[in-house]
């Protein structure tokens, strides 16, 4: 794959030198599988792949974008023509620019052979272990939604005509499990997931035991009284609020006057104990990739230092419009579209307390669990008032389950009360977190 994409390249780069625009080939070789489990049976196989091209040209400043799955001699001609002629519609803009050259990318560990070594019979099995597991697990565990394992695969090669060669492959696989707890006419959900770059560190026991802990500690679930009280974030919520805050320290939007950390490079954003990064080169993240959606190296940026906000994410046009460099953020989730400013593995960096010791010496509390209506949250002011389930803290210990309540604030100021962040990072998809404690936070209840 990686010799056709570099022939096709060349061709269609040395075409657009001819006819005098600037050129980027982005091609994407993508293969996914997908597969669902019920009463150790199998439901659902699923397996897709994709192939394609997207060129973006510049010309005088013009950019012009075509796509396709098409790559033979007479499409690529044609995708050539398409872009150059796009372009002539489009604005002129100073800041639209190709990345230079590279000269040497950061060394990741990206694919796992046994992934694809592994028959689809084990694959298939991982899923019929985690639902056992968790059938075992108790017997108020009534009913298994879902239990599934999935993969992904692709290559990424891009090429363009400051003379810039990138090319990598990775996979990862991941397992799934969402089931119901029953007791005494009541119901309550429970759900876990777990990605991982080698498919031996998938733990299928792991899975079911935290999806059934987590739907059986939501049991005769009540509401409480409203007030302000001291509340624990567990990993999986504080890593909801991490799309939002990914979002506030995209370049674009501060440039655009749409985020609250417009202007405030240098200021403090938060407390000491929190610190917040961008990785693209961390070891066991699943966004880590040696290169952007640009081919910029990928690189541990480091956007918050001790509650100090100390850069933005950029992409290539976003940096040249602010007179930087490009931070590596150029993301791409497909050949058809092209690149934004995106976050790769977005970390809080984890702190030195368990979370028993978070709750330790909290008379009265909220430790949240899970959250709901997250879109309703506002990425320009940071204000939020969503529905919220958790475990009421009583005298340093958990104790009744409570659901039914709302928590609202902004997240501003939800940073400025962050009192301690605990050891126990979590990633969720492509967000990472430990447990948050925040001093007070408005919960509506009764």
């Amino acid at each position: 794959m990686k010799e056709l994409f570099t022939a096709i390249g060349e061709r269609i780069i040395d075409d657009a030198r001819y006819r005098g625009v600037e050129a980027e080939a982005f091609f994407l070789h993508d293969r996914g599988l997908s597969i669902e489990i019920a009463d150790a049976k199998l439901e659902t196989l699923k397996e897709a792949e994709e192939i394609g091209l997207g060129l973006r040209v510049i010309n005088k400043g013009r950019l012009g974008f075509a796509y396709s799955s098409d790559l033979s001699d007479l499409a690529i001609q044609e995708l050539l023509d398409n872009a150059i002629s796009i372009s002539a519609f489009t604005v002129a803009d100073e800041h639209n620019v190709l990345p230079a050259r590279v000269s040497e990318y950061p060394r990741i560990e990206l694919f796992d052979e046994e992934i694809s070594a592994s028959s689809m019979e084990r694959k298939i099995e991982i899923a019929r272990e985690m639902e056992s597991a968790a059938q075992n697990t108790d017997n108020r565990i009534s009913i298994i939604e879902r239990a599934g394992y999935e993969e992904s695969e692709f290559t990424v090669h891009i090429m363009n005509t400051n003379g810039l060669y990138a090319s990598a492959r990775a996979n990862l696989s991941s397992i799934y499990l969402f089931l119901v707890a029953e007791e005494n006419g009541d119901a309550q959900n429970g759900f876990s997931v777990m990605s991982k770059k080698r498919i031996q560190d998938l733990q299928p026991d792991a899975v079911a035991r935290e999806a059934a802990h987590n739907a059986l500690r939501s049991l005769h679930a009540s509401t409480i009284a409203s007030g302000l009280m001291p509340c624990i974030m567990e990993p999986y919520v504080f890593s909801r609020f991490l799309a939002i805050i990914a979002r506030m320290l995209d370049a674009e939007a501060v440039q655009k006057g749409k985020s609250m950390f417009a202007g405030r490079e240098g200021e403090s954003v938060g407390t000491e104990c929190f610190s917040l990064v961008d990785d693209g080169t961390f070891a066991d993240g699943v966004a880590s990739f040696p290169f952007d959606g640009e081919g910029v190296n990928t690189r541990r940026n480091i956007l918050v230092d001790k509650g100090v906000l100390k850069t933005f994410l950029y992409d290539s046009y976003t940096a040249k419009k602010a007179g930087r460099l490009s931070s590596g953020n150029g993301q791409r989730s497909s050949f058809r579209s092209l690149p934004s400013v995106g976050s790769s593995n977005f970390i809080i960096q984890p702190g030195k307390s368990s979370p028993e010791q978070l709750i330790a010496d909290i008379d009265r509390g909220f430790y949240i669990t899970g959250v709901m209506g997250m879109h309703t949250a506002n990425p320009i002011s940071g204000d939020f008032s969503i529905g919220a389930n958790g475990i009421l803290i009583q005298k340093g210990k958990l104790d009744k389950a409570v659901r039914g309540v709302t928590i609202a604030g902004n997240i501003a100021e939800l940073l400025r009360d962050i009192e301690a962040v605990g050891n126990d990072l979590r990633f969720f998809g492509s967000k990472a977190s430990p447990s948050i404690r925040l001093k007070a936070l408005s919960v509506g209840g009764d």
